[in-house]
């Protein structure tokens, strides 16, 4: 936030006489899912199509960092003005920071290539749940989830140091409990990063997966204060933001009032897009096309900003 004086000169003295606070507008983008199951090289025309639908910016979900022609992406990028642009990982079986060896090798490979691309591309944010494959969920003692929680704060650590030369912040996402076992609230994403100690690992938050987990979102925002290093505007049923029953005005009040200034991307996903669709089941569309959830939910989103 930042505090504007309005002020008139009365002679030799300036006299104050309006104090307000403004929070600028914040980027406000589309997740790639909408229209792929993992950005390629063949997706670059999306980047200007959410242009055309009145996108900031789009955030890439990145499922194969080799099928992407970085110079390729920078140029579609620079053209559509959509720099800064922060990138999405896609966790499946075989990527898992407290699975079997091969599994978390797999892992800290795929998202250092993330970061990599990140830093060539010149945004700052790599987000998601890193810290396990999405859909591992089941029962464990307590002497398993600490043994799990040292592996996944081991290998966070080796991403970290990775990360902070690179000047990347890793944001990682709590997921609802159908979805993992291991991180479904921001209190236990706080955890894990006292745990890490690393400056760059902050919290990715999801209104979707807040609104199952969180008894009060926008009081677990707050209490993250500036964890907070990257915001999805889901709607509680995967619809178009404002057709549900998330809490916008307060947690995005909340968002003000620890000053995050990152950016606000909207996910959802298509039935069109089968391999998304069946992990996140979606069922049936909660939206008329993917042009309408992106042209209403951006209005929405801007508006709720606004009014928050």
């Amino acid at each position: 936030m930042r505090k504007i004086y309005t002020i008139s000169r009365n002679a030799s003295k300036l006299i104050v006489f309006e104090c307000r606070t403004l929070n600028h507008m914040k980027k406000i983008g589309i997740n790639s899912f909408l229209l792929s199951s993992g950005f390629t090289t063949a997706d670059l025309p999306m980047i200007e199509q959410f242009k055309s639908w009145g996108a900031d910016m789009i955030e890439l979900a990145i499922f194969e960092p080799e099928k992407v022609d970085v110079r390729a992406l920078i140029q579609s990028l620079e053209k559509a003005g959509m720099e800064d642009c922060p990138v999405c990982g896609a966790f499946s079986p075989d990527r898992d920071l407290r699975g079997t060896e091969e599994e978390q090798q797999n892992s800290l490979t795929y998202v250092s290539q993330l970061i990599d691309l990140a830093s060539e591309i010149g945004t700052k944010v790599v987000a998601g749940p890193l810290y396990s494959s999405v859909g591992r969920c089941g029962q464990h003692t307590e002497s398993e989830k600490q043994q799990q929680s040292d592996l996944v704060a081991r290998n966070l650590s080796t991403l970290c140091a990775k990360a902070e030369k690179a000047g990347i912040t890793l944001a990682m996402e709590p997921l609802n409990r159908f979805e993992t076992d291991f991180m479904n609230t921001i209190d236990q994403a706080t955890t894990m990063i006292n745990k890490v100690g690393s400056p760059a690992l902050k919290i990715h938050i999801d209104t979707f997966h807040m609104n199952i987990e969180e008894g009060n979102p926008a009081e677990a925002v707050r209490m993250a204060g500036s964890l907070v290093g990257h915001v999805h505007a889901s709607g509680s049923h995967r619809g178009t933001p404002g057709t549900g029953h998330v809490d916008w005005l307060g947690i995005f009040g909340a968002l003000k009032a620890i000053d995050y200034s990152g950016d606000i991307v909207i996910e959802t996903f298509t039935t069109d897009n089968k391999t998304i669709a069946r992990a996140a089941s979606i069922w049936f569309q909660r939206f008329d096309s993917p042009e309408q959830l992106v042209r209403d939910g951006l209005r929405f989103v801007r508006d709720a900003w606004q009014k928050a």
